[in-house]
């Protein structure tokens, strides 16, 4: 299983960017695909998640109304799209992979995801 982040960078407050996570090694019918972050000093937070069949997506909180996360199972890409980007957003992004069964009774949860990317910087500048 691999999976891969790109589309990070420098946006300013207000911007959008949007987040590639090329998957191999998981099928997007058994499997869920998770967005989280981590921001300097502070522990990993759940964005976002797609899983199974039906796509079932789930969103933060925090997040909700600003963020959209899609899949491209043609490409096995999943993307999440952050719009209105505020400071706050400035974290490093890992894509996590796992099995549906497990990560829909807790799709917020890490400790679920079987599978990280190396993670890529967003910085968000006021």
């Amino acid at each position: 299983v691999q999976l891969v982040e790109s589309g990070g960078g420098l946006v300013p407050a207000g911007g959008s960017l949007t987040l590639s996570c090329s998957v191999s090694g998981l099928t997007f019918d058994d499997d869920a695909i998770g967005w989280f972050r981590q921001a300097p000093g502070k522990g990993r937070e759940a964005v976002s998640s797609i899983s199974g069949s039906r796509g079932t997506t789930f969103y933060a909180r925090s997040v909700q109304g600003r963020v959209t996360i899609t899949r491209d199972i043609g490409k096995n890409t999943v993307s999440l799209q952050i719009n209105s980007a505020q400071p706050e957003d400035t974290a490093v992004y890992y894509c996590a992979g796992g099995e549906s069964r497990w990560i829909d009774a807790g799709p917020a949860d890490p400790r679920l995801y079987q599978y990280w990317g190396q993670g890529t910087q967003v910085t968000v500048s006021s």
